[in-house]
């Protein structure tokens, strides 16, 4: 066993029982969050349009915030683009995260130096959690790939401004140095297109054994990583054993990937948000997701394929 698969089996072991915590209390553990939530955005805009203060309990919560879309939220929103400062949340956001849903066209999601943190550790737990219950770090001794927009953000009065998985790329812990790929260059293209062939060509060579990306980029990858070497995936990466995936429904995607890869590999499903990382598979052969709210606070445990219908499109 080589050191770094050790001090990360030691790592995931922590995290499982720091998870676990919250998990087994969790009415218990949103009480305290959503207090404290209240309480750092009392004296924000939107603190003081919905009392803030005389919040106490959940059905004071209820009463005072209603349910409402990111039309609804528009007045506040607006006013953060504006450079105005607490808001809905103390000073000024961090980061934009821009993204076209399906609703209100383009969106501006403001990302706090609060809430990062809970992208940044639920994909953590997400691969300390698999490595716990499987024993398997060995995808640690190869490289790593992540596929995702470019890095390259821009800037809106002062705040910078990206797509979500953009953002998250200055977040790539530096230990991981030359184990991840695609390099910070080929991350900067833009064109999709030159970027998967630039990609293809750094990679092609190396000891891929994880290989992360929205199922539709990574299947574009693995056809052209094909038409170039000819074989299956796994022929071309032998280590590859852990597919982590997210953003869509994988379920029509699965039967062309088993066809590309050419032998079974484990996979974690995510489910980010530009709002907030909602969910991970937490379990190897069990039909079903941890869903979290906000800082990775536990919700519930519903049946995945249940989920995936009812909250990710195909």
């Amino acid at each position: 066993m080589s050191l770094k698969t050790f001090i990360a089996k030691r790592l995931a072991s922590r995290a499982v029982r720091k998870v676990s915590k919250w998990r087994e209390n969790p009415i218990e553990t949103q009480n305290k969050v959503r207090d404290g939530l209240v309480k750092s955005a009392k004296n924000t805009l939107f603190g003081k349009d919905h009392n803030f203060g005389s919040i106490k309990n959940y059905e004071d919560f209820k009463n005072n915030i209603p349910v409402r879309d990111y039309e609804g939220l528009s007045y506040y929103i607006d006013k953060m683009v504006d450079a105005q400062e607490d808001i809905l949340w103390k000073g000024k956001p961090l980061y934009f995260a821009k993204t076209s849903g399906t609703t209100s066209g383009a969106k501006y999601i403001p990302i706090t130096k609060e809430s990062m943190p809970g992208h940044i550790n639920a994909a953590r737990n997400a691969i300390y959690t698999y490595i716990n219950e499987t024993g398997n770090a060995d995808f640690l001794s190869g490289k790593m790939i992540f596929l995702q927009g470019s890095p390259i953000l821009s800037s809106k009065n002062g705040v910078k401004l990206g797509r979500l998985s953009g953002i998250v790329a200055h977040y790539v812990p530096s230990y991981l140095g030359e184990s991840t790929k695609p390099s910070w260059k080929t991350n900067c293209i833009e064109d999709w297109d030159t970027k998967v062939n630039s990609i293809v060509e750094e990679t092609i060579n190396e000891k891929m054994t994880l290989i992360s990306g929205t199922p539709s980029w990574v299947q574009m990858y693995f056809e052209k990583l094909i038409e170039k070497k000819g074989g299956k995936i796994g022929d071309i990466f032998p280590d590859f054993s852990l597919y982590i995936y997210g953003g869509v429904n994988y379920t029509p995607y699965k039967k062309k990937f088993e066809e590309l890869v050419g032998k079974k590999t484990d996979s974690i499903e995510l489910y980010p948000a530009s709002e907030g990382f909602i969910a991970y598979q937490d379990k190897q052969g069990e039909e079903g997701m941890l869903l979290l709210l906000d800082n990775g606070i536990y919700y519930e445990f519903i049946p995945k394929n249940e989920f995936l219908t009812k909250n990710q499109q195909e």
